[in-house]
C-alpha cells in the first residue's frame, strides 16, 4: 500500500492553482495572451492545442523558465511568476518537460534520488523512493541501469517518478505520450488518474493526443495562438464538433 497522500498536507484544497491573465512574449512574438484557468486538487486539467498554440510556454511561464509580461499564477499564497524555478519546486510544484529531461548518464536510482535531493527529511526520502518503486516496478528492476539504456516509455516513467520524489501537490506534464506506444500511453494516463484519485494530486496535462487526455481529464482547455478558445468539463469539450473535427479526426 502506498503512503498516500503524495501531496503535502492540505492537498485536498478545492483549488490548488489559479492562472489569471497570463501573457508571455518572446521578443516581438506574443506566445500567451491573457490566459486564465484553474487546476483543482485531485483532478486533471488537460491543455489541448496544435503545435505553436502556446502549451509549452504556459508550463514554462508557470515555473519561472519563461517570464510573464502580465498576469499571475496563484498557488499556496504565492504568485509563482515572481519566483525562481527552484523556489517553485520547493513549494510543491513539479514540472516534467517534453521528453522527460532525465540524465542519461546517471542510473535510474540516481535520477530518482535527484528529485528529492533538496529535501531535508532523509527518512521520508527513503519512503518516497520505495513508493515510486511500488508505482513503477520496472524502475526498481532497472534501478542500476543507466537511464540511456531505458526504452522511451521507461524514461517517461522515470521522469514522472523523479518528479514524485519531491512529493508535489501540483504536477505539470508536457506531452508525456509523445513517441510512446498506445499501451504505454494508457498505462501512464491510468497512473495519473490514480495519483489524483488516491493522492489528491493536481495535474495540468499538456497534450496533443486529445483522445488520451480527455479520457482521463476532469476539465479541458483549448489554446489557439496563445489564447483560450474553449474551456469546460472534459466530456463537454470532447463532444464539441469543432474539437472533434480538428483534434479527434471525427
Amino acid at each position: 500500500m502506498l503512503g498516500w497522500p503524495l501531496g503535502a498536507p492540505g492537498a485536498r484544497d478545492r483549488s490548488a492553482l489559479q492562472v489569471r491573465g497570463l501573457s508571455t512574449s518572446y521578443g516581438p512574438v506574443q506566445a500567451l495572451r491573457d490566459v486564465s484557468l484553474d487546476v483543482s486538487a485531485g483532478s486533471i486539467t488537460a491543455v489541448l492545442g496544435a503545435n505553436g498554440a502556446g502549451k509549452t510556454t504556459l508550463l514554462r511561464t508557470m515555473t519561472g523558465l519563461a517570464r510573464a509580461s502580465t498576469g499571475r499564477v496563484d498557488y499556496a499564497g504565492h504568485d509563482l511568476v515572481a519566483l525562481a524555478t527552484e523556489e517553485v519546486v520547493r513549494l510543491g510544484v513539479a514540472h516534467v518537460p517534453e521528453g522527460g529531461g532525465v540524465i542519461a548518464e546517471l542510473t535510474v536510482e540516481e535520477n530518482l534520488r535527484l528529485g528529492a535531493l533538496w529535501r531535508d527529511d532523509r527518512l521520508d526520502r527513503k519512503r518516497a523512493l520505495a513508493e515510486v518503486y511500488q508505482l513503477f516496478g520496472v524502475l526498481q528492476r532497472r534501478r542500476r541501469l543507466l537511464a540511456m539504456a531505458l526504452s522511451g516509455g521507461e524514461r517517461q516513467m522515470l521522469a514522472l517518478g523523479r518528479a514524485l520524489m519531491g512529493r508535489p501537490r501540483v504536477l505539470l506534464l508536457d506531452e508525456p505520450s509523445l513517441g510512446l506506444a498506445p499501451m504505454v500511453v494508457s498505462q501512464i494516463m491510468a497512473l495519473l488518474r490514480q495519483l489524483c484519485d488516491q493522492g489528491g494530486l493536481a495535474v495540468l496535462l499538456v497534450e496533443q493526443n486529445a483522445r488520451s487526455a480527455l479520457a482521463v481529464a476532469d476539465r479541458a482547455v483549448v489554446l489557439s495562438l496563445g489564447q483560450v478558445t474553449l474551456s469546460g468539463p472534459a466530456a463537454a469539450i470532447g463532444a464539441d464538433p469543432d474539437l472533434q473535427r480538428h483534434y479527434l479526426g471525427a
